[in-house]
């Protein structure tokens, strides 16, 4: 047994120890989203890694490295499900502010091209989709916003279309191996899925992108998923041949007033 010394000291070292490593967890995971945000908010325009800049401001203040790994699970899980929410309500407001029409972009560059399979990533509420089916594509569409894909659902069989769809996130889906004759990425993240894309093409299948430019954002806030710098596509895409590359002003697809976009056409 400890003398009554000991046990004091003993106690001492526990309480200087717990004062090191605070109970971090006993923060909501509301609170640590909102902490998040706050700090995001202050952090300039990048296209790096938001998360790990996050992650090393939390070891910088001491949070425990297994604490901080829970911090940025729960800031992914909440900003996916708030995501998801946000991009139902714009996805299928009575009253859209993005261009429901498909893309121009993809309407040039699929003319002459012999219909195949089409995947088209992140598919919204199916404008893109369903222009392809019409077209005489077999198409597969994925995005996590649940009523934006059914309302693509029921439009596609109003018109008499048949699609292929899923909710699912870019990171769930399976792209396969020389399955897809055409991808599209319109408006969506490129960079994480671009190795995913060379594997699933057809040899001679085609992606199609649409973006917006850096400059963009000096009008107003854009996510950086689908923010891109100057020549930024030809270095992702480099594997590809490129059929055709713009950086342009145009009137963009979500927004839609004049901005600077990037445009590409890459053929496996």
């Amino acid at each position: 047994m400890f003398s009554p010394a000991r046990r004091w000291l003993a106690i001492l070292v526990a309480a200087l120890i717990w004062s090191a490593h605070p109970a971090y967890p006993q923060s909501t995971d509301t609170d640590v989203f909102n902490a998040f945000q706050a700090w995001m908010k202050a952090q300039p325009a990048s296209t790096t890694d938001i998360l790990d800049q996050y992650r090393q401001k939390l070891l910088s203040d001491g949070v425990p490295a297994t604490e901080a790994d829970r911090r940025i699970d729960v800031i992914v899980k909440k900003f996916q499900e708030s995501e998801k929410e946000r991009w139902n309500r714009v996805l299928t407001s009575a009253t859209p502010g993005f261009n429901t029409k498909p893309n121009a972009f993809l309407v040039e560059m699929s003319k002459g091209l012999k219909p195949g399979t089409a995947l088209d990533v992140g598919m919204g509420q199916g404008r893109n989709s369903i222009f392809l089916a019409q077209q005489g594509w077999t198409v597969t569409g994925f995005d996590p916003a649940d009523k934006a894909v059914a309302a693509a659902q029921d439009q596609a069989k109003q018109l008499g279309v048949t699609l292929t769809t899923f909710i699912k996130r870019d990171d769930e889906f399976d792209f396969g191996r020389d399955r897809w004759d055409l991808i599209l990425l319109s408006y969506v993240g490129a960079r994480d899925v671009v190795d995913r894309v060379y594997d699933s093409l057809k040899p001679g299948g085609v992606v199609i992108v649409e973006a917006f430019h850096r400059d963009a954002t000096k009008d107003g806030p854009i996510g950086r998923a689908v923010v891109f710098e100057t020549n930024e596509l030809l270095k992702l895409f480099e594997r590809f041949r490129i059929l055709r590359y713009e950086d342009t002003m145009a009137t963009a697809d979500f927004g839609l007033r004049p901005s600077r976009v990037v445009r590409l056409c890459a053929q496996k």
